[in-house]
């Protein structure tokens, strides 16, 4: 959307968006502390090998650890797909979902609780990641944020996102303009904070939302969907918007 289609009044919207986007991540920087990421060591290379029969016995009908196809409809647990299915997530979440749909086929959980966090392990040590001094356990990895070794980098096409930020009208389009940066979640709806956050400096064209949004229209708002493009250059298929502030500041 060119800068030339917006009203004045939503250019200095955004103009005084970005200032206090920029105050306020700077103030977040000087004390929060520093993000843990798989590039710190998440696992250990005697918990990766202690998971190799068991890959071998109950993950190979469906998975690979290259990033080759599997035998079956797993596919494979390196490169592409496990930067799609994992980029901007925790360890925690992986092991979450791997603990939630693996054996595929079998009851969810049925493996010991150990057993998955050694096969968290394998998979992040398939991937290119150091290992570390401290085995993979709920605990442990909770907060370790699996990202390119260079930050969080972009979020690939399809990836359910939430973004916040003031809802306008661009032509026959609607968009969101001082948008914040898309956020991974795992189901549309709100966040505890949509109404306060700070905003951002982008803007996202909302497509095929089939709720009439006009009554939202210059309102601060919350957006669930998918990445129409890599980090949403072409937009939001929306799935869902809701009004969470009057007012855009």
């Amino acid at each position: 959307m060119s800068s030339r289609t917006l009203p004045v009044a939503v250019l200095a919207l955004v103009a005084c968006a970005s200032i206090n986007a920029q105050q306020g991540q700077q103030g977040a920087q000087q004390g929060a502390p520093p993000v843990r990421t798989v590039w710190d060591g998440a696992y250990t290379d005697a918990q990766a090998e202690r998971a190799r029969p068991t890959f071998d016995s109950r993950c190979t009908q469906c998975h690979t650890l290259g990033t080759e196809a599997g035998p079956g409809n797993g596919g494979p647990l390196v490169g592409d797909k496990f930067w799609k299915a994992f980029t901007q997530r925790s360890v925690g979440d992986m092991l979450r979902f791997v603990k939630k749909n693996m054996p595929n086929g079998a009851q969810a959980g049925s493996l010991p609780a150990e057993t998955y966090n050694d096969l968290v392990a394998l998979i992040l040590k398939a991937n290119g990641f150091p290992a570390g001094s401290v085995e993979v356990t709920p605990e442990a990895v909770a907060d370790i944020q699996i990202q390119p070794k260079d930050g969080p980098g972009l979020l690939p096409a399809g990836v359910l996102v939430r973004v916040v930020g003031c809802l306008m009208r661009d032509g026959n389009d609607w968009v969101v303009v001082q948008a914040t940066t898309p956020e991974r979640i795992d189901g549309a709806g709100t966040g505890p904070t949509d109404a306060t956050r700070p905003l951002g400096t982008r803007s996202m064209t909302l497509k095929f939302s089939i709720t009439r949004l006009d009554r939202f229209a210059e309102q601060r708002v919350s957006v669930s969907g998918l990445l129409i493009g890599t980090d949403g250059i072409l937009g939001i298929n929306v799935s869902s918007v809701t009004r969470v502030a009057e007012k855009c500041q």
